[in-house]
């Protein structure tokens, strides 16, 4: 017998869950209230949200059921992304309470002018950690420029380093700095990573791919009048990760909105849309990507 059981997770829309006799989860129907004639089905294909930033207070304090909603969307595995060392024990202590939930440590390039000296053995102890998978977000960014160029780049090149040195890939932002970005990369040969929330160039990623990097889509790549989805549909789908870089970046239905991890699933809609693929397929390749990056099953 199937068993239907309304849930409600988003305004405007109602979930229902499918279950066969076992009580086993099928797949999922969203019906649109404003649309009665418009169905989505949603396929259990595993999702991962690469990169979001679950310490959050709004998050984090309603941690069971934020991740119970991204369940329900088929993303069930999480890369919980600090941004100073103490985010990253956040991240740790969220990751070493859900078995869905991993970390990374590191300090993103807004925060390097407040990097303590000798923060490296701080943030090696932390990447000790069983859970620690990556190191970051590091990064540059001219574009706000929260931090003085220089010491922006001082920072990002002592946490690849200690990458390197560790064997871990690396989470890094970029805006507005390719040049520098790609110049200091070029440093590190050994080194692996991806280049979240992706919003530069077709060049800039096709680079970026040929040294061994990976590229990560947001929200962003749903939005009108964006470039992204035409640089995402020149790229290997082997090289490509989701993410929300949730609260910030919330897609196609939802923009403006704080930003949960289960919308990765707008981010591989529309990843499918663009490669001509379905769903299923997205999440498995994207998935399968982030399992051989980071190292997680």
């Amino acid at each position: 017998m199937t068993v239907f059981l309304e849930l409600t997770i988003y305004p405007k829309f109602r979930l229902f869950n499918i279950k066969n006799k076992n009580n086993i989860f099928n797949f999922m129907i969203v019906i649109n209230t404003n649309l009665w004639n418009h169905f989505i089905i949603i396929n259990k294909q595993m999702l991962t949200d690469t990169h979001c930033h679950l310490f959050y207070d709004d998050l984090k304090n309603d941690i069971k059921n934020v991740l119970q909603r991204a369940k329900d969307l088929g993303v069930e595995r999480f890369i919980c992304v600090a941004t100073n060392l103490e985010d990253a024990e956040e991240c740790l202590n969220l990751a070493n309470n859900f078995d869905s939930i991993w970390a990374s440590a590191g300090i993103h390039p807004h925060d390097a002018g407040a990097a303590p000296h000798g923060f490296q053995e701080d943030l090696k102890r932390l990447l000790d950690q069983e859970k620690m998978i990556a190191v970051g977000e590091m990064g540059l960014d001219y574009f706000r420029n929260l931090s003085d160029k220089k010491k922006q780049q001082k920072v990002f090149r002592l946490q690849i380093e200690i990458a390197q040195e560790l064997k871990l890939p690396i989470i890094f932002h970029n805006r507005e700095a390719d040049s520098d970005l790609i110049s200091i990369l070029s440093e590190f040969p050994g080194v692996l990573g991806v280049a979240h929330c992706f919003s530069s160039t077709l060049e800039t990623a096709k680079k970026l791919i040929e040294m061994g990097y990976y590229i990560s889509f947001s929200g962003n790549l749903t939005f009108k009048n964006s470039h992204l989805p035409m640089v995402a549909s020149e790229l290997p789908l082997e090289n490509i990760l989701v993410e929300t870089d949730c609260p910030y970046l919330s897609p196609v239905p939802f923009r403006g909105k704080p930003n949960e991890p289960g919308r990765v699933r707008f981010v591989a809609e529309k990843l499918s849309d663009i490669h001509k693929m379905s769903i299923e397929a997205i999440a498995r390749i994207t998935s399968d990507n982030a399992s051989r990056l980071f190292g997680i099953d």
